[in-house]
């Protein structure tokens, strides 16, 4: 009989309205919101009491965690990680895309394979649904993070070297 590996990683996508997978997202996602790189503000307690059910009722919204236990029965599992995604469009491929809109692996799972995990997960979610591409944002003095994204075969956009590379902008409306 094969033992089984202690620390596997195993992937599933979030069932919002299942109370565990909630309290794993709500808890991953405090976890990113308060680390430097994802802001370093906790969410809102008003935030971590609707974000499921908000998600829940977003179309187009999918998310990943990332477990690690002794197998995929549920018996011993721990969050480690998690993707948030949400679909979108390329208008100039006419097709849809797939945003991976956070990305958060646990400080002591870190280098273990769990990034590589979810966006494999997160790859073979948009391939299903026939989207052209994957889409992220990174921060530009996050170097782990955009080299696990390198590794998996991310680039930063540019349509024409000449023009520059895109940058992510934002403004907020609410605040």
């Amino acid at each position: 009989m094969k033992e089984a590996n202690p620390t596997a990683v195993f992937v599933r996508p979030v069932d919002y309205r299942d109370a565990r997978d909630a309290a794993a997202l709500v808890t991953l996602l405090d976890m990113y919101a308060s680390d430097p790189m994802g802001g370093g503000v906790p969410l809102p307690e008003d935030v971590k009491q609707r974000l499921p059910g908000d998600l829940a009722a977003q179309p187009g919204a999918v998310s990943f965690i990332a477990w690690t236990g002794t197998g995929p029965d549920q018996e011993g599992e721990t969050a480690v990680g998690l993707a948030n995604c949400f679909l979108g469009f390329s208008t100039f491929k006419s097709l849809p895309l797939l945003n991976i809109h956070d990305m958060a692996v646990h400080p002591a799972h870190r280098g273990r394979g769990v990034g590589q995990a979810l966006l494999a997960a997160v790859e073979q979610h948009a391939r299903q649904l026939g989207c052209c591409k994957l889409t992220l944002e990174v921060l530009s003095g996050n170097a782990t993070a955009q080299a696990s994204y390198q590794r998996f075969g991310f680039a930063q956009y540019q349509l024409d070297p000449a023009a520059g590379q895109a940058l992510f902008m934002q403004k907020w409306l609410n605040p």
